[in-house]
């Protein structure tokens, strides 16, 4: 939206002020080589990842002083495989924007996809710099607490600052929470990141998965403060293989997975 000549975007994601701050208490030394073993987990869950099909949901909301939601915007998304097996995304449906205060940017729909459900991948690893904060019980796991942010901002990159729970039994992650940076300060455009946390689960008793994103955070733009809530659910995780078949519609439209039915009723 345009106001007094300015135009107010907002990066869908996060933001904590001082993350260090909150866990400034003594830490004990890190396991050696701990943002590694991270990141060789990552890599190993990423790749198991980019085998499944999942839907994911994205709810944008504004709230003004009163608590009352003034205008929201909504989509869903299936990420689904061709039928030569090439990972694509698919909206379903017509996108839902009524939105006034705020405009939604091709930065916000980049941290959707990379920030929130960021994987500190070996491919990334060398961009990023750790500081080990302790341990902490997170779901009955007993979890490393590593910060990491970039080590310098590249043009026209999105990065993750925050904090990383990672099990000690194995370095997969299970939660984080943190914003996307850098946050963009041009003198007619804005684009401020809310604070976020993200949860992940077991999946296949084997891989950590997001399963949930959520923000609640008021952003303060030059001309007013905007309370915003997101809410990204990641949902219908489902192995994409041999069991699985790809069809085309009958119109043409994008291909979707179908699996065949059960042999048997389910009990």
């Amino acid at each position: 939206m345009k106001y007094g000549r300015r135009v107010l975007n907002i990066a869908l994601i996060v933001a904590s002020g001082s993350m260090l701050a909150a866990y400034a208490a003594y830490a004990a030394e890190p396991p050696p080589g701990l943002l590694h073993k991270i990141a060789e987990r990552e890599s190993a869950n990423a790749e198991a990842m980019s085998n499944y099909t999942y839907r994911q949901s994205v709810t944008l909301e504004e709230i003004n002083d009163h608590g009352v939601v003034t205008g929201e915007y909504h989509e869903v998304r299936d990420v689904t495989f061709s039928p030569k097996h090439v990972r694509y995304e698919q909206v379903e449906g017509q996108p839902r924007n009524t939105l006034t205060h705020i405009k939604m940017t091709p930065v916000d729909f980049e941290d959707i996809r990379n920030v929130e459900p960021f994987l500190l991948t070996k491919d990334k690893a060398s961009l990023y710099e750790g500081q080990y904060k302790g341990e902490e019980t997170v779901n009955g796991e007993l979890c490393f607490l590593e910060y990491v942010r970039p080590k310098q901002i590249l043009s026209g990159q999105r990065f993750f600052e925050g904090l990383l729970w990672v099990r000690e039994s194995d370095f997969s992650v299970v939660k984080s929470e943190g914003q996307g940076v850098p946050q963009i300060e041009k003198l007619r455009e804005q684009n401020l990141t809310p604070h976020f946390t993200t949860f992940r689960k077991n999946i296949d008793g084997q891989w950590f998965f997001p399963v949930e994103t959520y923000a609640d955070d008021t952003l303060y733009f030059r001309e007013w403060p905007q309370r915003i809530r997101i809410e990204i659910r990641y949902m219908d995780y489902k192995k994409f293989g041999a069991e699985s078949t790809i069809i085309f519609g009958a119109t043409g439209e994008q291909p979707q997975a179908q699996t065949p039915p059960p042999t048997a009723p389910p009990h």
